[in-house]
């Protein structure tokens, strides 16, 4: 099996991630060996800001694939760039349908795609709640599912250099899978399911960066997360 080649663009914009925090910063990437080589990868990480996605594009090697909402593709210069470096439009409705069946259509073609659970970037850098879209499409796919904790790129301002220089790093963990389940499954269930999904990018983080997933957290609710297996 021969891996898909990015674009060109897309390679452009990565060896440009990589010369900017590079430069402006200190980007380090561990677990880099977790990346699945081949086949459908569902890539879950917390959101801290819009540097999020380069650098996740800068620490996998492996192309990456996003969705963004249309009004983003208005622009025919906007939309040519970021059809080049993967991001698709989601439909006329910009509803989660369209986004799943965008997302599945890439895992179809073996490809990784991007989720981030929490919806939005977190305003205190924390982890919040996650939403159930990323439960509803591994289970549809039955993707692998890859861990990844960032850090530092909410103090990579892109108006200035930022100095110090900014310590920016990308965890990488464990890939896995969920179980095959007969049935539509119970809310609670399902509950359970994202629950274990963002316990396993939270074990990616500091512990000031866990939020709701944090240990004292996870104690003050005992009984309402799955433990991490």
């Amino acid at each position: 099996m021969t891996r898909e080649r990015a674009t060109l663009m897309y390679q452009l914009g990565r060896s440009l991630a990589n010369v900017c925090f590079g430069t402006f910063g200190r980007l380090e990437v561990t677990g880099a060996e977790n990346v699945p080589p081949y086949g459908p990868v569902i890539l879950v990480s917390n959101h801290l800001s819009f540097n999020d996605p380069p650098l996740l594009v800068a620490s996998v090697s492996r192309p990456l694939y996003f969705v963004g909402k249309k009004e983003l593709f208005a622009n025919p210069v906007s939309r040519f760039i970021l059809r080049g470096i993967h991001v698709s439009p989601l439909g006329h409705s910009g509803s989660g349908i369209d986004a799943m069946r965008t997302l599945v259509g890439h895992l179809d073609k073996d490809r990784i795609v991007v989720l981030f659970p929490e919806g939005h970037r977190s305003p205190d850098h924390t982890m919040k709640e996650g939403m159930l879209g990323v439960v509803y499409l591994a289970l549809k796919s039955q993707a692998t599912i890859l861990p990844v904790g960032v850090t530092g790129t909410q103090n990579f301002p892109g108006w200035r250099m930022p100095l110090p220089l900014c310590k920016l790093k990308a965890n990488i963990g464990q890939p896995f899978s969920l179980p095959g389940l007969e049935g539509k499954p119970s809310k609670e269930v399902m509950q359970s399911i994202l629950d274990m999904i963002m316990d396993r990018v939270a074990a990616q983080l500091p512990s000031e960066y866990q939020g709701v997933y944090g240990d004292s957290a996870r104690r003050s609710n005992s009984g309402q997360r799955a433990p991490v297996a």
